[in-house]
């Protein structure tokens, strides 16, 4: 992947003095990236950003009022929730989606469908770009009708939540997918495992998670919510904290443009910018690796030194994918913010995929990180686009490409770095790591040896 244009800073800025709002001692001309600054760093000093709202929106009860609220739960009509149901309540439960304290009632889905944010009671506007919904169908809302409170269930119908103070509206799917989407063409991963068979009806409301949501996959110690993101930044003296989302095995490329982010901050005059690397942890496509093994390679990432331990959080993010491009990539940038980042990394077509019908891309590659420049709640969010990287084959090294010499690099796509583990070819030096490389090819062995009749074997977590 690669490099870094510049940095663009999108606070307001107050017109006389050319300063920044959120950083005064700091000049618009100060924090451009560029290659050799002639300024010297400016000290900042600064406190993690505020939560969405000004307060971190936390919805699992106390754990003196758990029993209490099992029993209530059982006496309620029930909602049985999907997996990706599931998901959701954790996401709201932990306050990724602050201020929202629920499952959205219908001025907030209208909102985010029409506008991608939320306009408070005060008047201030935060960005939510993506429908945070439950759907029931004709049956259930006959069911609940009447009741002012719902139970929410598990597969085994183990009382997960209660939905208070509920209302229940149309949903109207063919908007929701033409929205959030831009298209309704068939094939869309997250429309079809969640939308096309969903109930015609949306129930909003207030949640109360009965105790924290747990997966028991081996991979919970992972999990980290905003709150205890934002205790480990304060841990390690975190005075700016920069995320990189991502759902694939980290390459060079990537490593590349972590490690020079935080030289470029330092040089900005932080002293010690502390990396988020955050793995999307929800729904994804099938033909993405899936979460134990990208963690597993993550791992081994940090264990050959590609990254620095000291100054990096690996932890996952519980949300689901929906692959919906410009829109998407500002809820993965809203949610950062609620877990203390104050810089976000975007890359080329990010939340993009190919067209589920035609061949080409769905979404211009270039207009998640213009969207994300301009979107509406996201202004006190730093911005660091990038341009690609690729293999230069001069230094034998992931490189920031270098268009004057271009016969130099060569572009490794994702297709073709699966291919090249799928028959265990190893890429050229200096694409991955040796150990991060080892297990992408152990995965794909995993998948030859499920579909000829053997059991893989299990990886540890």
């Amino acid at each position: 992947m690669a490099a870094m244009a510049s940095l663009q800073i999108k606070t307001p800025i107050q017109s006389k003095s050319n300063r920044i709002k959120n950083f005064p001692n700091v000049s618009l001309q100060s924090i451009s990236f560029k290659q050799n600054p002639i300024r010297k760093p400016i000290r900042i000093s600064c406190g993690l950003i505020e939560p969405d709202g000004g307060k971190l929106v936390e919805l699992v009860v106390p754990e003196s009022q758990r029993d209490v609220k099992k029993r209530e739960a059982m006496g309620l009509p029930k909602i049985k929730l999907s997996r990706i149901d599931l998901e959701w309540v954790h996401v709201l439960s932990e306050g990724w989606a602050s201020p929202l304290t629920g499952f959205m009632r219908e001025s907030e889905f209208l909102q985010t469908l029409h506008f991608n944010s939320l306009r408070l009671g005060d008047g201030s506007v935060v960005n939510m770009s993506l429908p945070i919904v439950l759907d029931i169908d004709d049956s259930q809302k006959n069911r609940i009708s009447g009741s002012t409170s719902v139970a929410l269930v598990d597969g085994s119908d183990n009382p997960v939540a209660i939905l208070n103070n509920i209302e229940i509206y149309k949903h109207n799917k063919e908007e929701r997918i033409a929205r959030t989407w831009g298209t309704t063409a068939p094939g869309l991963p997250y429309v079809e495992e969640a939308i096309t068979g969903a109930g015609d009806w949306l129930i909003g409301g207030d949640l109360e998670v009965i105790q924290p949501i747990k997966y028991h996959d081996g991979l919970d110690r992972y999990r980290l919510s905003p709150s205890e993101l934002r205790d480990e930044f304060e841990k390690r003296n975190a005075d700016a904290v920069f995320a990189f989302q991502l759902r694939n095995p980290v390459h060079n490329g990537h490593a590349l443009l972590m490690t020079d982010t935080r030289r470029r901050l330092l040089e900005m005059g932080y002293k010690n910018p502390v990396l988020l690397l955050h793995p999307l942890g929800g729904f994804t496509k099938a033909d993405d690796v899936p979460l134990s093994w990208r963690m597993k390679q993550h791992q081994k990432v940090l264990e050959d030194g590609v990254l620095d331990p000291e100054n990096t959080v690996v932890s996952i993010f519980p949300s689901p994918m929906h692959y919906a491009g410009p829109t998407e990539v500002q809820w993965h940038a809203k949610a950062r913010i609620n877990a203390g980042a104050n810089f976000y990394i975007v890359g080329r077509d990010p939340a993009g995929m190919g067209h589920p019908i035609e061949k080409r891309d769905l979404y211009d590659a270039d207009h998640g990180k213009k969207v994300l420049s301009m979107a509406p709640g996201l202004e006190r969010l730093n911005i660091l686009p990038f341009k690609v990287a690729a293999y230069d084959k001069t230094q034998q090294k992931m490189e920031f490409f270098d268009p004057s010499r271009a016969q130099d690099f060569l572009f490794i796509s994702g297709t073709k770095m699966r291919t090249l583990a799928k028959n265990r070819e190893n890429p050229p030096d200096g694409f991955m790591c040796p150990g991060g490389w080892e297990v992408l090819v152990e995965y794909y062995d995993s998948l030859a040896a499920s579909e000829s009749g053997r059991v893989p074997e299990p990886i540890p977590a």
